[in-house]
């Protein structure tokens, strides 16, 4: 027979939970399950005037059957220099804001989109996102506009840089339709998946599964601006309105529910290495690299030590020791003043 506890209860029978507390739960439920179908279709925040104004000044051309956002600025009189500004990962080309004054002063055209997936762009889903279409998309745009004959000054920043080593890779070989690359200056990117230290929410949402469709769905500005805060630095993060602007620019066209899709390029950078690293390498086109050295993505000394290691040819500008991540961002008038000293060394 089984021993029965003091009351008279079987000890290996499990207990049920009070009739009180279970019906507690249930009104968790009835209450939960609504609101977070409120939640999960609460429609993207609205767009401040400084954004409304960077959209309108825009345009927008369509590349098989997607549109794609862009903006293409007349500069300096007297110059044919064109600039070409790719940006990173998960933000858009509103990251060239704090600049993009300076450069008209110093180039004939300034020139900056919206890659797939990304700011006022399409965001298809299901979409296989991959850095080969990314760059077919900057060739497309430069055909659009005209500027495809022209040397292309090219500035990219992260995710923009690996799609700057694929266009540099077409460029070094010759592909028809490739563009002509008069220059190229990196910022902060994963060049080498060696170095490169993805936040954990990256790693969890590029490698799928069932967590990745909830979390994106269940992303919201308060983990948005914690995430991306992490990668600016103690004095220089963005304002609580510079904040929402970002988060404005993804929640456009649900551009939250693709980033687990665009975050395959970490993979992509890991198989084709060789292909873009190489590119870097064999390259005669002039090199410069605009770096904040408290980045935790690509930490120093590890990063730069490989990268003047890999390409003693390029010339590089490290920033102050406060700028992290996006010093185009936190440190606009370093970042230009770098950059413009490249290009008036050449």
């Amino acid at each position: 027979m089984r021993a029965l506890g003091c009351c008279g209860a079987d000890p290996t029978v499990p207990r049920r939970p009070p009739r009180r507390m279970r019906g507690r739960w249930v009104w968790v439920g009835l209450l939960g399950v609504p609101l977070l179908a409120l939640y999960l279709h609460l429609p993207p925040p609205r767009l401040s005037p400084e954004l409304l104004s960077w959209r309108s000044s825009g345009a927008f051309f369509t590349y098989k059957e997607r549109s794609i956002f862009y903006r293409d600025s007349a500069g300096a009189v007297g110059s044919s220099d064109v600039v070409v500004l790719l940006h990173g990962f998960p933000t858009s080309s509103y990251d060239w804001n704090k600049i993009w004054e300076g450069l008209t002063l110093r180039f004939h055209r300034v020139v900056a989109l919206d890659f797939v997936g990304f700011g006022f762009s399409d965001k298809p889903r299901p979409h296989r996102y991959s850095i080969f279409e990314q760059a077919s998309i900057v060739e497309g745009l430069l055909r659009h506009l005209g500027l495809h004959r022209y040397g292309i000054n090219l500035v990219s920043h992260d995710y923009g840089d690996t799609v700057a080593q694929e266009l540099l890779h077409r460029y070094e070989h010759n592909r028809t339709g490739s563009i002509l690359i008069k220059s190229l200056c990196l910022s902060n990117g994963g060049i080498f998946p060696e170095t490169h230290r993805p936040r954990l929410i990256q790693k969890v949402l590029k490698d799928g599964g069932l967590l990745a469709p909830i979390i994106t769905r269940l992303m919201n500005f308060f983990f948005f601006s914690r995430g991306l805060g992490a990668v600016f630095g103690p004095y220089t993060q963005p304002s609580q309105a510079e904040y929402w602007d970002m988060w404005a620019a993804v929640r456009t066209n649900d551009g939250h529910l693709v980033v687990d899709s665009i975050l395959q390029y970490i993979n992509q950078r890991k198989k084709h290495r060789e292909r873009w690293v190489g590119a870097l390498k064999a390259t005669s086109v002039p090199l410069h690299l605009i770096y904040g050295p408290l980045d935790p993505v690509n930490p120093h000394p590890e990063f730069l030590q490989l990268y003047k290691r890999v390409l003693p040819a390029s010339t590089v500008s490290v920033l102050d020791d406060h700028i992290s991540h996006y010093p185009q961002l936190e440190d606009p008038t370093g970042f230009l003043n770098a950059y413009l000293s490249f290009i008036d060394s050449f």
